[in-house]
Parts: C-alpha cells; sequence; structure tokens
C-alpha cells in the first residue's frame, strides 16, 4: 500500500465524470487546483450570490447544474488527492445540494407570488416552504452522485392574496413541482439531483406538500415504525429552516419514545431481512452500501441505539453517523474498541463508495466488474493491485458483520414448548394440557389455564395491533415455560400475567422479553420472588433494562461507585433542565433499588448490607441534589458569602443532616428521609456576590426548598423520596434552614431529651466535608453532655407513653413489629436511654449512628451485659428483616408468627431490667389510659 499524492493524469483515470468535464470546461482547472476548505456558509452563499439575478427559467436551470458540476469537479479532485478528510467531502456534498435547493426555491417562490401573491400567516408575515431532507442528506453525509430524499412543509394554511389567489397547499405543491423540475429535468449539461419524495406522508399518494399541523397528525395517527427510522436524520436544509427546526421538535416524541424501545431492534432487523432479500432478487454482488459488513449495517448498529435509547437518553439524537458513534462509546453503550472498529470500517466504506460514483458520476454502490477500473479505484484507495483492496475491504465488512450480529443476534434459540403454545392459543388437548402444566410444577392447574384463557379472551387483547398481538404470541407460552424455574409456578404465572397486560401497549417490551430469554428468566425469578418488585417494574417498565444483564443486575454498586455512576447519568442531561434531572434522578433511584431488592429476594446479600445498600443511595441521591440546586442558584445569584473577623471574604458552607432511618444507615424500601438543613454563615456582609445578590439566608433557604421540590415532586415516574424536615430546631415553626451556631445554641438550651434521643441517630450525608466534620463534632459535645439519670429515664418514659398512647392497634392482627411494646421502637428506646445516660463517661458511645454497632459498644464498656447485647442485636435484626420480607411481599408491619412474639417477651423483660418497670403496655394500662 502507498500513501501518496494522485498526479492529474491519475485522477483524470480514476474519475472519466472529471475528466470530461474539464475537456467542456479547461478555465476550471486553476480554480480546482487552488482551492481551500469553505468557510461556515461560504458555499451557500456564493451559490445564491450566482443565482439570484437569474431572469429565466433555461438561465436558473443551466447555472445550477454548471454550478453543481464545476464543485463536483473541486470536491472529486480534493478527495481523490486525499487533501479533503472524509467529513470535508461530506460537508461539501450536502452544503452543496442544500445551496442548490435553495437558490431553486427562493427563484420559484418569487416568479410564483410575482403571479399569486405572497402566502402570508394569520400576523402578515410571509410563509416560506421549509424543506426537509432525509437521508444522507438530512445527515449531512451525502454521496458524491445520490438521490435527494426530501419532504415539503409549510407552517400555516391560508391563501395568497393576489390577483390569482391559491390556497397555501396548492401554492406550495406548484412550488415544489418547480423545485423538483429545476433540480431532476435533464439539459444539455445533465441533471442537477435525482429527486425522491417517497418518504412524505402516505409516500406516493400523499400530497406533495403539507401544512406542519397535518403532518404532526399523520405521524401520531398513522405513523409507522419505518418511518421513525427515516426521521432520524431528517434536517431543513433549505427555505425556511428555523420553522423546520421547530416541527422536527414536535415530531421529536414520535422518533423517540420515552421509554426504552426494545422493539426498535426488531424493527431494523426486519428491515436489515428485507434488504437483503431485494440484493439477492436483484443479484447483487459487491455492494459496498446494502451488502453484508456494509455501510447499512454500520447504520443500523447506531441508529438501534438511538431508537430504543434516544428518547431517555436525549444526547444520542444526533443526525450524522460519526458522532453517534462517539456518543455511543462516550456513554458506555458501545466499547471504545467497537466504536474503532465501526468508525474505521465506516471512512473506509464511505470513501470506497464516493470513488466508484466519482468513475462517472453515476449513483451505484457496487464494486466494478471492469479490470481497468478495478484498478483505479484501488489506486484511488492508496492500493497498488486490486487484490490488496479486496483484502483490506473485506477485513471491514468482516469486522462490521460481527458487530451487526452481535447487536442484532435474533437470539431466537428459546423456543416455547409446542403444548405451551397450544394452551396459550386454546387449541391443547385438556389431558396433555393438565399433564404439561403439571410438569413445569404448577399445582393449580385449572386456574392457571383459567387466567391464560382470560387474558386471550380479553378486550385488552383484542385491541391491541396485530403486531402487538403476535408479540404477545410470542411472549406467552415462554413465560409459561420459564415459571417452572420457580418454587411456585401459579404465583410467577399470575403476576407475570398482571405484568404483561400492562406492558402490552409498549410492544417493544414484549418484544424484548420474547427475544432475550436470559431477560424473561429474570423476571419470572423477580416477580416471583417479591410483589413489591412485580409493582416497581408495573410502574416503571423501563426497568426491564436492568434484567439484560443478570451479571449487573446482582451486584449492586457501593457509595463511590453509586455517587460516579449518578454524575455520569447526569451528565446525559442537561443540568439547567430540572424536568430532565429530575425524571433522571428518578430512574437512577428504581434501578440502583431494583438491584438490591434482587439480591434481597435472592438472599445474595445480608439485612444490615442491603440497608447499607439503600442508605448509600439515597445519600448519592441527596448529594446530587444538593449540587444540582447549588449551581442553579449560584448561575442566578452568585456564592453566598460573607465578611471572615480578619477580613476576608468565606464562601458560606452547606451541609445536609440525615435523621432516623438513613442516619442509622437502617432504611427500607419506601422509607422516607427525615432531615435537617444547616450553614455556617455568620458575621457581616452574608449575602451572595452575582449580579443579582440575595441575603445568604434567603439563598439557603431556596436551596433547601429547592431540594426538597427535587426530591419530593410527583413526575411521570412518581418521586423519589417523602422528605420529613421536622427534627428541625423548633419543628414546624422553626426556619427550613439553621445556621450551625444556632443549631449547637438550640441543642445545648432548648432541645428536649427526646431530641437529643434523635440526634444519636443523626448523620451529615451531603454537602460540605468541612461543615460536616462540624457538625459531627457538635453531636459529639450534644450526646456527652452529663445528665441527671432519673430526669432522663421520665424523660424516655414519657416520650415512649405519648406514642404508645397515639397509636391505635388491635391485638388481633398479630404483632407490630416496630411499635408495639418488645417491638423495635423498644430496643431503640433502651439504646438511646443508656447512651445518653453513659456518653459523659465513655466518649466512645457517641461514634455510631446505627443500633447494632451502639449495641456492641454498650457491651464493650459493660454497661449492658454481652449476652444482653448479643439478644438484642439477634432479636432487632430479625425484626427488621421481617419487615424487609413483608414489605417485598407488600405486606403489613404485623405478625402472629410464635418465633417473634417470643421475641417481643424477650424484649419486654429487658425494658423491666433496664427500667426497673413494667413494659410501657402495662404501665398506660394500669393508668387507665386504655
Amino acid at each position: 500500500m502507498q500513501q501518496q499524492k494522485s498526479s492529474s493524469n491519475d485522477i483524470l483515470s480514476q474519475s472519466p465524470y472529471f475528466a470530461a468535464q474539464l475537456e467542456r470546461h479547461p478555465d476550471w482547472l486553476e480554480a480546482i487546483r487552488n482551492s481551500q476548505p469553505y468557510a461556515a456558509g461560504e458555499l451557500r452563499a456564493n451559490i445564491l450570490a450566482k443565482t439570484q439575478d437569474l431572469s429565466t427559467e433555461p438561465e436558473l436551470l443551466q447555472q445550477i447544474r454548471l454550478i453543481r458540476n464545476q464543485e463536483m469537479c473541486r470536491i472529486a479532485w480534493r478527495d481523490l488527492n486525499n487533501i479533503a478528510p472524509l467529513n470535508e467531502t461530506f460537508d461539501d456534498t450536502s452544503e452543496l445540494a442544500g445551496g442548490l435547493i435553495d437558490a431553486a426555491l427562493g427563484w420559484w417562490y418569487a416568479e410564483l407570488s410575482k403571479r399569486h401573491g405572497t402566502p402570508l400567516d394569520k400576523a402578515g408575515n410571509p410563509v416560506q416552504l421549509s424543506v426537509i431532507g432525509m437521508g444522507k442528506l438530512g445527515g449531512g453525509e451525502l454521496n458524491f452522485s445520490s438521490d435527494i430524499d426530501l419532504i415539503f412543509a409549510f407552517s400555516e394554511d391560508g391563501e395568497t392574496p393576489g390577483p390569482r389567489k391559491l390556497d397555501h397547499q396548492t401554492f406550495f405543491i406548484r412550488l415544489g413541482q418547480k423545485l423538483i423540475a429545476a433540480l431532476h429535468e435533464t439539459t444539455v449539461d445533465g441533471i442537477a439531483y435525482r429527486v425522491d419524495m417517497r418518504l412524505r406522508p402516505f409516500g406516493d399518494s400523499g400530497a406533495l406538500a403539507l401544512s406542519f399541523g397535518a403532518i404532526e397528525y399523520y405521524y401520531q395517527a398513522h405513523g409507522r415504525e419505518w418511518e421513525r427510522y427515516a426521521l432520524i436524520k431528517a434536517r431543513p436544509v433549505a427555505g425556511n429552516i428555523e420553522q423546520g427546526e421547530a416541527l422536527l421538535r414536535e415530531l421529536r416524541p414520535f422518533i423517540y419514545r420515552r421509554y426504552l424501545d426494545y422493539g426498535a431492534i426488531e424493527q431494523l432487523r426486519d428491515m436489515k431481512a428485507m434488504i437483503d432479500a431485494e440484493a439477492r432478487r436483484k443479484h447483487s454482488v459487491g455492494d459496498v452500501k446494502l451488502g453484508p459488513g456494509g455501510i447499512r449495517e454500520i447504520e443500523f448498529c447506531a441508529q438501534v441505539f438511538q431508537l430504543m435509547r434516544g428518547g431517555h437518553i436525549p444526547a444520542l439524537q444526533q443526525r450524522s453517523l460519526q458522532p453517534t458513534l462517539e456518543k455511543l462509546a462516550s456513554l458506555e453503550l458501545l466499547s471504545a474498541d467497537d466504536t474503532q472498529t465501526l468508525q474505521s470500517a465506516y471512512v473506509f466504506l464511505r470513501r470506497t463508495e464516493n470513488r466508484i460514483q466519482m468513475w462517472k458520476d453515476q449513483q451505484t454502490h457496487t464494486l466494478p466488474q471492469d479490470s481497468e477500473q478495478q484498478l483505479q479505484l484501488a489506486k484511488s484507495m492508496q492500493f497498488d493491485n486490486w487484490p490488496d483492496f479486496l483484502t483490506e475491504l473485506n477485513r471491514h465488512q468482516q469486522a462490521v458483520r460481527q458487530q451487526f450480529s452481535e447487536i442484532f443476534q435474533g437470539q431466537e434459540d428459546s423456543v416455547p414448548a409446542e403444548v405451551s403454545a397450544q394452551i396459550w392459543q386454546g387449541i391443547a388437548d385438556d389431558t396433555e394440557a393438565h399433564s404439561h402444566l403439571e410438569s413445569l410444577g404448577f399445582t393449580d392447574v385449572k386456574t392457571a389455564i383459567e387466567q391464560l384463557q382470560a387474558l386471550r379472551a380479553s378486550r385488552l387483547y383484542s385491541k391491541l395491533t396485530e403486531l402487538s398481538q403476535q408479540r404477545l404470541n410470542r411472549l406467552v407460552p415462554r413465560l409459561i415455560d420459564a415459571c417452572q424455574q420457580v418454587e411456585s409456578p401459579n404465583v410467577a404465572l399470575e403476576r407475570a400475567l398482571d405484568f404483561v397486560q400492562i406492558i402490552a401497549g409498549r410492544s417493544g417490551y414484549l418484544s424484548m422479553l420474547s427475544s432475550q430469554p436470559q431477560a424473561l428468566d429474570q423476571l419470572i425469578k423477580l416477580l416471583h420472588g417479591s410483589h413489591w418488585i412485580a409493582t416497581q417494574l408495573s410502574q416503571q417498565p423501563s426497568l426491564l433494562d436492568e434484567l439484560l444483564t443478570p451479571e449487573e443486575l446482582y451486584k449492586p454498586l457501593y457509595r463511590d461507585a453509586l455517587q460516579a455512576e449518578l454524575s455520569n447519568e447526569l451528565k446525559r442531561v442537561d443540568s439547567l433542565d430540572i424536568e430532565s434531572v429530575m425524571e433522571r434522578l428518578r430512574y437512577f433511584k428504581q434501578a440502583q433499588v431494583l438491584r438490591v431488592a434482587a439480591v434481597d429476594v435472592m438472599k445474595v446479600l445480608p439485612l444490615m448490607k442491603v440497608s447499607d445498600q439503600l442508605s448509600w443511595i439515597a445519600e448519592s441521591i441527596l448529594e446530587c441534589s444538593f449540587q444540582v440546586a447549588w449551581h442553579m442558584l449560584v448561575d442566578k445569584h452568585g456564592e453566598p458569602g460573607y465578611q471572615a473577623e480578619n477580613g476576608d471574604r468565606q464562601i458560606a458552607k452547606f451541609c445536609i443532616v440525615a435523621y432516623g432511618k438513613l442516619g442509622g444507615l437502617e432504611l427500607s424500601y419506601g422509607s422516607d428521609l427525615d432531615i435537617v438543613f444547616l450553614h455556617d454563615s455568620h458575621g457581616k456582609q452574608q449575602q451572595t456576590d452575582g449580579k443579582k445578590p440575595i441575603s445568604n439566608e434567603v439563598f439557603f433557604a431556596r436551596l433547601a426548598q429547592r431540594i426538597v421540590h427535587i426530591l419530593s415532586t410527583f413526575t411521570p415516574s412518581g418521586r423519589l423520596y417523602e422528605i420529613d424536615t421536622r427534627l428541625r430546631p423548633n419543628g414546624h415553626s422553626g426556619l427550613l434552614v439553621s445556621s450551625i451556631e444556632s443549631f449547637e445554641q438550640y441543642q445545648q438550651e432548648s432541645a428536649w431529651p427526646w431530641e437529643h434521643q434523635a440526634l444519636l441517630r443523626a448523620r451529615a450525608v451531603a454537602g460540605d466535608e468541612e461543615l460536616i466534620s462540624d457538625f459531627e463534632a457538635l453531636r459529639h459535645r450534644i450526646i456527652q453532655r452529663p445528665r441527671e439519670p432519673e430526669a432522663l429515664m421520665e424523660a424516655v418514659l414519657l416520650m415512649r407513653e405519648k406514642m404508645w398512647s397515639s397509636y391505635t392497634h388491635s391485638q388481633a392482627n398479630g404483632l407490630h413489629l416496630k411499635k408495639d411494646p418488645g417491638g423495635i421502637t423498644d430496643i431503640e428506646f433502651i439504646v438511646q436511654y443508656l447512651i445518653l445516660a453513659h456518653a459523659h463517661q465513655y466518649p466512645s458511645l457517641s461514634t455510631y449512628s446505627d443500633n447494632v454497632r451502639l449495641l456492641e459498644c454498650l457491651s464493650q464498656h459493660q454497661i449492658i451485659s454481652q449476652e444482653t447485647a448479643q439478644e438484642l442485636t439477634v432479636i432487632y435484626c430479625g425484626f427488621r428483616d421481617k419487615l424487609h420480607q413483608q414489605i417485598l411481599q407488600n405486606g403489613n408491619s404485623q405478625t402472629q408468627d410464635t418465633e417473634y412474639l417470643t421475641y417481643s417477651e424477650q424484649v419486654r423483660e429487658i425494658w423491666q431490667e433496664v427500667f426497673k418497670t413494667p413494659s410501657v403496655a402495662e404501665v398506660i394500662e394500669e393508668r387507665g389510659i386504655r
């Protein structure tokens, strides 16, 4: 292979088209040889300058063709000489077409306006046609010799004001016809472009030009899946560009589904199968575009991710292929190596395609059969001979084919048992059906068959599209077979059929589950294992994406990895688009909690680790919510600051303190968050430093409000957490945000003993590290204060009595694991009392905020015996584990299980030993409260 610049004679040999044009126009050569890359907009400006003063239609047609041929010779010269990178060639061919369309459009718009009047909108402004380029033109990747696919659209219906009035649609249809003729008509100078209008609404049978409203209605009511694919590259190329972009923005929900669209794989696979069949019918050999490993397969490899995830990840809404591949790599949807493979192949194949077309300016993608042309093509691609070129071409095509096969693998190996399919279709023999389902482990065969028949006979099924019915018919038999892997197939089937009914309207999910046996297996396991998981998946079916990689599903992330993952997620959206940020945060939480629930159901992690995981997820979300809210306010008002004692300005700090379950690293599914907001602003000049300064007090109040808004507002994906800020100083009547100085003063002088109990389970979890350290030191000081034991005991007992008095409970329902005497709350009160009573003597008692380690500390300092600490730890973890299990099965917090009733009795005995008094229930009963 030789890397060298071609001579003029080489280029004449490699492009007879170029040679023919120079023979007719030898004066072009010097300008072509001296050409430089165009600046942005320069080529289009040159075209419009050369065409604006033309007076007749023949002059227009001649000038368009002369411009086109001269510029194509320039493009060929720079490309064949390897002066221009591929993207320059793309830019020039695309901009040349756009400029010539604009020139012809403008000329004929003026001519028709003279005859019929200028179309006007309701405000009296001229209405111009928006010409939407499709395919390679829309993507800014036009071939050297290519059709141009167009759609004509205008913004508003109406009537022209001239003497020969026309309604707007008729006006723009005539304008479109004139535009097509100006480009497509053959003259002595050839044609400019072959124009294809078949991608317009209703194709050849549809009107040539439609209003924006009619186009939007068409895609909403009649749009087909392949049209979504076609619109990925759509771009306004001439006429009213701004309004054309506005139209395409309105069409984005049609192109890019808000949910993960797995049906895109099936649709593109089907399209490729039709292309392959057509290629075989035409006996196409060596087609670098449509053949195996060709350009179309590279495009499909990228576009399947765009169609499937573009609504979920706006960054994928790209028109050009190469930026799309780069984005896929940065999002780690394709590996860097795979992306480089596709990029390299794309450049090689597109250069090959262009140079095939440069031979005689013909629209062909097929390798030449003539030996002379083969040699010249090889030389133009920097190879000494044809075999060497073919070797490199085959290498690229094989690499593309491998990537394409991996992405679009049919995965049809999982063929459902014939009997399962017959049961679903209602044609199975009763004896055979019962025998088959029993062999799969179903214990209530009659109910299972009735549930299947009810779905098939339902109104829901009858109203599905034919495509959705086909996908459901493929899925349900596979689903029946998959139920045999779990302990109770009847439970799994019932939950699975309920879930299927929820996702049936989104047939892409049906396609994904029927073609991904691994994902279906995981779904059945999770639905069987947890009613709570079934509910979560039903509310957010996009979480099915997590089932595709079980090795990741069952490996929840740790604290730092969660923070990094969430930061990467938020990079995919505009940080100032608060709605997109909130949606992304919600999906992140749902996906990560699903991971935790999955390992919980499968008993991969113990209770303590499950709570750690759920707590870390909440902490990551709090940190990112704080960062988002902070930057939004700083952008508007500047950073909050104050004047320190030495006169220097200091940036005021902020942190979020978690109480309760999050503070104690004991978060559960669906837990709310008890949080308090602190800042360290003090001294003089407490205000922000931006163009719109506000006081720090106002800044931090707005910051806290915005954080609460991000976390607790309901969106289409639900809310992140229910937020409770009542543990702040003075509760509801206090400020939403406190300075750390006032917070400590309140704790030292005004706080009730129960507020110090609450402080035991407090941790600073987000915000400035220095302020977090200050809070931890403050917490230690408060907890380690000396307290009079009897007064403390009385206050703790009084608080427990108040809690019990406000609780209504029927013993007939069994033990309430948390609230009943001998339950979780009693254990927490025992621990809190003992810590507050002894922390002044043993400062290390204030180190931890979780009950298990606090019990260990009490044992280490011999405040309680090791046996008692161990007993309470086992009971406490047992209660919490039972609560987790019941939440996952959508149960309540009560149990009649004798094991836990025995636990409760043990806790009551320890309560009496610690407080020297009967259980709170007995005390209250004695006082006649109940």
